[in-house]
């Protein structure tokens, strides 16, 4: 491992600005590869970095490395692949092209299938796979807010990876069963949907049952379809996966109490397909939902409330911009 090299985040929208801006703050040599309108943006404002610990940071666009050329990767050490799941083969391909074969690949992405994915496409590269449990939006044109909890959570295996991604404000630690660490954020990730279609903050939609119970339906359908496959899922916190269900369909009043003690959320947080919803771009149903049915299928086990939501995650994809209600979803 040359911690010389550059780490290029490849694919940088929300978390990789975020993720690329705290590791440049904190003295690695980063260089951000992706699309041209954020690379505009960027050029002209700089990297506005804000959470919900109160950090406010600057990456002055004078020390912003931003690039479209995929050949950034040529002299990569570290590649973090932070693009959405349907487009990681894109990616993959990319890398094999231009990365060398020495570089570490490092997935940061949603859904429990990309590390597979990379590994099969990139036979020779020492490849891991990465769990973010924070939300990150992008707030106009230059402002990438943190709006929730966790530490990054990395498969072991690469010796000196954690101490590379380890800066100020990026806490990392390594799982000993990561399958199941990806499952229990899948699991909490059910929720990005019904975000999104609630219209509301994570904070405000989190606060009313209605939406919590739904989300406890997806997750208690997601619990017998990993239960029937033999698969375990952690959430990283002191609440167990299995008491999830539960937990969420509390009283409003008792919610919050429950849940201050496993992450912490503020008022701007929102999740990332409502972001992609208002910026018109497909979302990752597929990787998380999805994944769940195709799970379920292969058990003979009924899915609804999850066959529900992505059907209403469709048609707004399609424009259709009605309110949703959560019962209009039970109804559908």
């Amino acid at each position: 491992m040359d911690r010389d090299r550059p780490i290029v985040i490849a694919g940088a929208g929300s978390i990789g600005c975020f993720v690329g801006g705290l590791l440049a703050l904190g003295g690695r040599d980063v260089r951000f590869l992706g699309r041209a309108g954020l690379a505009h943006s960027l050029d002209r404002a700089g990297l506005h970095l804000t959470c919900y610990t109160g950090l406010d940071r600057r990456l002055p666009a004078a020390r912003l490395r931003f690039d479209t050329d995929p050949s950034v990767l040529r002299d990569a050490g570290l590649a973090i692949v932070t693009v959405k799941s349907a487009q990681t083969e894109e990616m993959a391909a990319l890398i094999h092209r231009h990365a060398p074969l020495d570089a570490i690949v490092l997935s940061l992405q949603n859904g429990v299938d990309n590390p597979t994915i990379l590994r099969r496409a990139l036979p020779g590269w020492r490849v891991a796979g990465g769990m973010v449990p924070f939300n990150v939006v992008r707030i106009g044109d230059d402002r990438f807010h943190r709006g929730s909890s966790g530490p990054l959570v990395i498969e072991g295996g690469i010796p000196g990876l954690r101490g590379w991604i380890s800066v100020p404000g990026l806490a990392c630690r390594i799982a000993r069963d990561f399958p199941s660490v990806q499952w229990g954020k899948l699991l909490l990730n059910l929720n990005n949907a019904l975000n999104a279609l609630s219209g509301l903050t994570l904070r405000d939609e989190l606060t009313r049952r209605a939406w919590r119970s739904l989300l406890a339906d997806q997750v208690e359908e997601a619990l017998r379809a990993l239960a029937a496959a033999g698969i375990g899922a952690s959430t990283g916190s002191v609440l167990p996966a299995r008491l999830l269900p539960a937990i969420l369909r509390v009283p409003d009043w008792m919610f919050p109490i429950l849940a201050r003690s496993a992450v912490r959320i503020d008022a701007e947080a929102r999740s990332s397909m409502w972001e992609d919803l208002q910026r018109g771009r497909p979302t990752e149903i597929d990787a998380l939902q999805g994944r769940v049915i195709a799970l379920a299928e292969s058990r003979g086990i009924a899915v609804p409330v999850n066959r529900r939501v992505v059907a209403m995650i469709r048609r707004r994809e399609a424009g259709d911009d009605a309110p949703i209600t959560p019962e209009r979803i039970r109804e559908f």
